[in-house]
């Protein structure tokens, strides 16, 4: 892939924002496959003609298989602003999961506690406090139910690893092609999951206004049997 075939959503001298595809990393890793961290430094030395080492900086992630609005800092002090706004979850992020069950209840919270592995790669949840566990909050809302797939709204409200994920899966919604928390389910075709970050709202870390980033999930056979939605309306 080059980097000219990544989707830009926003720009302006701070910061930019892409519809990240699914199977990127967002930081290299000891595979040595491009990250997005490397795309982005791509994007801008071409793209404003600037030589040698540019600027660039990852604010937060998104796991490999996952798609969605990706935020990258070109200053340091949109770096530093945006860093402190997502530790103390101020920025509102709304993502999209496609699973094959429907939960109990049709929105809700779910609370819990993550400890991740990082030999593993894997968090695990508990429903109580335990050393080396973080908080884990959520809200989730079903919008939608066609052709045995059911599409939910999420809003995590802290940003643990795989939060998402393990927490879907421990009440019956394990994400679409996730196997790694899913035992019987399998990868996609493409390798990715059926999770996309659809939204961000936050208030611009050099302007001081509210702005509001939105990113098309992938035209992909199992979010097209959700494309006639209104996602924005949904989602807001």
């Amino acid at each position: 892939m080059n980097y000219k075939d990544l989707e830009v959503r926003y720009e302006d001298n701070h910061i930019l924002v892409f519809n990240k595809p699914s199977g990127i990393l967002t930081h290299a890793d000891k595979t040595e496959d491009k990250s997005m961290a490397a795309y982005a430094e791509d994007y801008i030395r071409n793209t404003y003609n600037k030589p040698g080492k540019v600027f660039v900086g990852i604010t937060h992630r998104l796991d490999r298989p996952v798609s969605g609005a990706f935020i990258v800092a070109k200053t340091g002090k949109a770096l530093s602003r945006l860093n402190k706004m997502f530790q103390e979850t101020q920025v509102r992020k709304t993502y999209l999961a496609i699973s094959k069950s429907r939960p109990e209840e049709f929105s809700g919270r779910l609370t819990g506690y993550i400890k991740k592995d990082k030999e593993k790669n894997k968090s695990k949840l508990y429903s109580s406090q335990k050393k080396g566990a973080k908080k884990a909050i959520l809200d989730y809302e079903l919008i939608s139910t066609l052709d045995g797939y059911n599409l939910l709204k999420v809003h995590p409200k802290t940003g643990r690893s795989h939060q998402i994920r393990v927490q879907l899966n421990a009440i019956g919604c394990t994400i679409l092609g996730d196997s790694k928390y899913g035992h019987y389910t399998r990868w996609l075709e493409d390798k990715s999951i059926g999770l996309h970050c659809y939204s961000m709202e936050l208030i611009h870390p050099v302007r001081k206004e509210p702005i509001r980033f939105q990113a098309d999930p992938p035209k992909t056979v199992f979010w097209n049997i959700f494309k006639h939605l209104d996602l924005d309306s949904l989602c807001q």
